[in-house]
């Protein structure tokens, strides 16, 4: 092993290993990480120009031993697992793969019920104070905290937010304790740190999947108790009304996949600003008509224009990750035409 090895950072071996590896291994590791996880590997191995073998086998038996390492603990905890490295290592080699992968091996707490259906969840927790629910909801899937928060009675709706938006970090004897109430079979061990959930970024997500109403509860209810919070929230998340800020290219993508009937729900009760961003973006003939299927549509119920908006605006969201068309937030991205 060379000295270079010696002094690589974590972030440098990893991208070693992922040139290693070949493109097609990486790209199935991509996968699995942040976008942020991402672009700094995708700097790195930029950055590498060329590698040396005796680095690459040193890196590659580095990644072998993390990886057996691990194995060993999921299959007997960590006691189990310095006793067979100690016999495989050596004691000094073994506490020292077992040190380098302390903070990788630390298992996200409700791992299990990340892998329930959310409607058990909701049965579980939706008596429990507003805090413990967003302690809860900060640790599950997006999707799963999302069809949980709609379905918590309105009152707890914005609470429930507010908590998982300010929430810093949770000593583990709390974590533990919940965990214990929602399950007495624990399927991992928490980890003896602080460990961080919530914040902004979380409560964005969880409000992305939430029906168009429940959004607009509790925002409306944000506003009154913290209107600071509230407008940071919407900075980074994207609603209906949103469509004035989005291009006029993008604006067009987006009719193209959305369906007329929802479109037309949709602008119902929109404001004139939304309908003349939708309407200068169809052809002349397009927007007559679709205005005078709007005025024959009758009264509507405010409920089916919320889903539709929605349904629209899902269709957004998956236009700008799959970078069909750029959004423009508040948080401050610039858009270079």
């Amino acid at each position: 092993m060379s000295k270079l090895a010696q002094g690589l950072s974590g972030r440098q071996k990893a991208a070693i290993l992922l040139i290693t590896l070949g493109p097609e291994v990486s790209a199935q590791i991509f996968k699995h990480l942040r976008d942020d996880e991402i672009e700094q590997l995708t700097l790195e191995i930029a950055n590498v120009r060329k590698v040396d073998s005796n680095d690459r086998d040193f890196i590659l038996q580095e990644f072998h031993q993390i990886c057996m390492a691990q194995e060993f603990i999921s299959q007997g905890g960590i006691a189990y697992a310095k006793e067979i490295l100690d016999k495989a290592l050596g004691e000094d080699k073994a506490k020292e793969v077992l040190t380098r992968l302390t903070a990788t091996l630390q298992v996200r707490p409700f791992d299990f019920a990340r892998k329930a259906d959310p409607a058990q969840i909701l049965n579980f927790i939706q008596n429990e104070n507003t805090q413990t629910i967003a302690l809860v909801l900060s640790y599950l899937q997006a999707e799963q905290a999302a069809t949980i928060l709609s379905s918590l009675p309105q009152d707890k709706q914005a609470d429930v937010a507010k908590r998982i938006a300010l929430m810093d970090s949770t000593s583990p004897e709390v974590i533990t304790q919940i965990e214990h109430i929602l399950e007495q079979k624990l399927s991992s061990t928490v980890t003896q740190d602080y460990t961080n959930a919530g914040g902004i970024d979380s409560i964005v997500q969880i409000l992305n999947g939430v029906d168009r109403g429940t959004e607009r509860t509790i925002l409306d209810a944000l506003e009154i108790q913290d209107p600071e919070l509230a407008e940071d929230i919407k900075k980074r998340m994207f609603v209906f009304e949103d469509i004035v800020s989005i291009d006029n290219r993008s604006i067009q993508r987006i009719i193209r996949d959305v369906e007329n009937a929802d479109l037309q729900l949709a602008l119902k009760v929109s404001s004139e600003e939304v309908r003349e961003a939708i309407f200068r973006n169809m052809s002349k003939r397009m927007s007559e008509t679709f205005q005078e299927e709007m005025e024959f549509m009758g009264p509507v119920r405010l409920r089916d224009v919320e889903e539709a908006q929605t349904r629209i605006v899902a269709i957004i969201r998956r236009l700008e990750e799959s970078g069909e068309i750029i959004i423009a937030r508040g948080g401050g991205d610039d858009i270079i035409v």
